[in-house]
């Protein structure tokens, strides 16, 4: 036996340094395998063959000639596949998007439903056979238009969030307003598309279903793949070491289940990997938006009247709401306010959470009306804002568990110059560009979930944890990694943290800004139940000592609050009218999200997101083919997105937030930084044109076709556009 210790003397905080990935060696040379990268004997491959109509049936899949191409081992479609069930409620408080139950009947709901996967002993074989497949169909008429104010848009009754919330008489507050804000605002479909493509290799072994992939959390994956296939929770384990991106679409998908059927039927490991293209059609996708908000204030600039409409698409298979409306719910009180969140279904693929679900494009219309009704009050658009602070939730009535936006407005403030702007849009010039800065708010709502996690102390002084977090670029493994040595009153060097394992126990995913609080609550509980442990037995056996810990009851007891994180957001922009361009010349962003674990990591986590806002505002844009009701140019060269060159000087920092109910302060940070950096743009925009721009995105040929700057109205009513 060793002598335990744990370094109970004081030594300096891991937490709050900034510190290099614990796995970024492995990264950068290689060594780290990525879910469609792993060996495994006698592996086949899958590639799906998707519909090519968006509405109908299948009557045919001609397999006899693709079953006899060179090394093609089965074709799997509706008529010969495993059966699966889709009657549950699975982690996420909902039931499986039928999506991901593959080959289960006939009908097309949308162009690039899957409609077979064709096996092979390799992927070119598996691509060639998938391409030859015929499939014949029997196609019926598709709708895929999505417009503001559809007849058909209905809420989405019984969910939590309610779709609807009402306050007040709107119509007679807003009579009463001195100023009146009412304005239209759209953003388009947009698409995650993380570096890394989906893949999932599913084999079985010894009784018991082994899946490695790419995803968000593998108990989530583990726990849907037992119900689809009605297998005991235990015969399922689920790997995801290394995760190239998610930002909310690696969850349970077509994939995982197609690779599962095929290692059923052909009993030997079959990968399913994704292509960029198919992405695009499986992976999921942000709802296109349109948004009415209407705002009523008295001169001074005080809220009266608030209504935040939000419209957004489903599918007509499973029901998925995009909540752009639930920002108003958090930001700003009125003695009436009104929200409501809608949907249409349509002939489209479901979407799916995106960064910053609901916010990212709720806040884009929000801030850019309260812009609006800062230039119709003449008042400087910090100060409206700083004025129209509630001081309870106003839909909740909850209070608040701290609340530093102001903090966030001063500093931000005085960092980017905002005392020196002319309030005056279309004055600022440099040649041919035209100059202006804009600003916004961002909030984003703070969880936590049960985890557990299980803390190891071995004789040579080094100690395991095991959890089943979900490391998809952000660093969670060395956040753990720290909070863990300081729990435990050692170096970050003793300690290894293993994750990606779905044997290692339930834990929440990596989502919602929700992951890091939760685990890092699960690892200091264990850590100190460990030390106390330690401190009484004096020794460590051979095996060492384990402890196990879950924070379901911990959770549970949070007194009900307001929590969020929140952030201000700055940016000036060069337009240049002729051209249409739009140039992002620098963005700060000053957030209150916490205590930092890592300051290194996170810092790239606000600016990824505030960047990822200015590839929304300006770049960003799925167009729907009425004809073929699927994506024109679904790849990334159709796609836009912001790149090296269109990125500026992008600055990010924080103020001091501890979180008091949290163990080790924190509070989270993977989604605030794209909230409310789209509107900071589009403000700017207005500012440096005069001009405002209420669709997404920011496009040349919507700069050209708005004209030249004209004079800003400083009373009426802001017309819709």
């Amino acid at each position: 036996m060793t002598t335990a210790t744990t370094g109970a003397t004081a030594r300096p905080s891991s937490v709050g340094t900034a510190r290099t990935r614990v796995e970024g060696r492995d990264k950068v040379t290689g060594a780290a395998r990525y879910a469609g990268e792993i060996s495994f004997a006698d592996l086949a491959h899958g590639w799906f063959v998707l519909s090519t109509i968006a509405r109908g049936r299948v009557k045919a899949v001609d397999s006899a000639p693709v079953l006899a191409m060179p090394g093609v081992l089965a074709v799997l479609d509706h008529s010969n596949s495993p059966r699966v069930e889709t009657d549950y409620i699975g982690l996420m408080g909902s039931k499986p998007d039928p999506t991901c139950a593959v080959f289960q009947h006939d009908r097309v709901p949308h162009l690039g439903w899957p409609v077979a996967l064709v096996v092979a002993e390799t992927s070119e074989q598996a691509r060639e056979a998938a391409d030859t497949l015929v499939v014949h169909y029997e196609q019926e008429p598709h709708d895929v238009d999505f417009a503001a104010e559809r007849p058909d848009a209905y809420p989405l009754d019984g969910h939590a969030p309610p779709a609807v919330t009402e306050k007040g008489d709107l119509d007679a507050e807003l009579a009463a307003s001195a100023v009146v804000v009412d304005a239209e605002y759209t953003t388009p479909e947009e698409h995650h598309n993380p570096m890394e493509p989906h893949a999932a290799t599913a084999r079985w072994e010894d009784g018991r279903l082994e899946v490695v992939d790419s995803n968000q959390g593998t108990t989530w994956v583990a726990g849907e793949l037992a119900n689809l296939f009605q297998l005991d929770p235990s015969s399922v384990h689920v790997r995801s070491e290394h995760v190239g991106g998610g930002f909310g679409c690696k969850g349970i998908l077509a994939h995982q289940v197609a690779a599962v059927m095929a290692a059923t039927v052909l009993q030997r490991p079959v990968r399913v990997v994704l292509t960029r293209r198919q992405m695009f059609s499986l992976a999921g996708y942000r709802s296109p938006t349109a948004q009415r908000v209407r705002l009523g204030a008295d001169s001074d600039g005080r809220l009266r009247a608030l209504e935040h409409r939000s419209q957004s698409v489903t599918s007509t298979v499973h029901e998925f709401i995009e909540p752009s409306a639930d920002v108003a719910r958090v930001m700003y009180d009125a003695d009436a306010h009104h929200t409501a969140n809608r949907v249409v279904r349509l002939d489209v693929p479901t979407p799916t959470w995106m960064r910053a679900p609901g916010e990212a494009p709720g806040s884009f219309a929000l801030e850019a009306a309260l812009d609006e009704l800062a230039e119709e009050c003449g008042i400087d658009p910090i100060e409206l804002r700083m004025r129209n602070e509630p001081d309870r939730g106003p839909v909740s009535g909850l209070p608040f568990a701290g609340r530093s936006l102001p903090a966030c407005y001063q500093e931000g403030a005085r960092r980017f110059g905002w005392a020196d702007r002319d309030p005056r849009p279309g004055l600022r010039r440099e040649g041919r560009w035209l100059l202006g800065t804009g600003m916004a708010a961002a909030s984003f709502f703070v969880g936590a979930a049960p985890s557990t996690a299980a803390l190891t102390a071995h004789v040579d002084g080094t100690f395991t944890v095991r959890i089943a977090a979900a490391d998809i670029g952000t660093g969670a493994r060395t956040a753990l990694t720290m909070v863990a040595a300081d729990a435990l009153g050692v170096p970050p060097e003793r300690i290894e943290v293993r994750i990606g394992d779905s044997d290692f126990g339930p834990a929440m995913i990596a989502g919602g800004s929700m992951g890091t609080r939760s685990w890092a609550w699960a690892v200091t509980i264990s850590a100190e139940e460990l030390r106390d442990r330690l401190a009484l037995s004096g020794d460590i056996p051979p095996e060492g000592i384990t402890v196990r810990s879950d924070t379901a009851g911990a959770v549970g007891a949070l007194a009900p609050a307001e929590r969020h994180s929140y952030g201000a957001q700055f940016a000036e922009v060069a337009v240049d009218v002729t051209t249409g361009e739009v140039r992002v010349r620098r963005m700060l962003g000053i957030f209150a999200a916490g205590r930092i674990v890592n300051p290194l990591t996170a810092r790239g986590q606000f600016t990824g997101g505030m960047i990822w806002g200015i590839s929304m505002a300006l770049h960003e844009e799925a167009v729907r083919d009425r004809a073929s009701g699927g994506n024109i140019g679904a790849d990334l060269a159709g796609y836009h997105v912001a790149t090296h060159a269109d990125v500026p000087r992008v600055e990010a920092d924080w103020i001091d937030d501890v979180d008091p109910d949290d163990p080790v302060g924190i509070k989270g940070i993977g989604e605030i930084g794209i909230v409310g950096a789209a509107a900071a743009v589009a403000n700017a925009v207005w500012h440096a044109t005069g001009v405002r721009h209420r669709s997404l995105p920011i496009r040349p040929d919507r700069v050209i076709r708005a004209g030249a700057p004209h004079a800003c109205r400083r009373r009426g009513t802001a017309r819709p556009g």
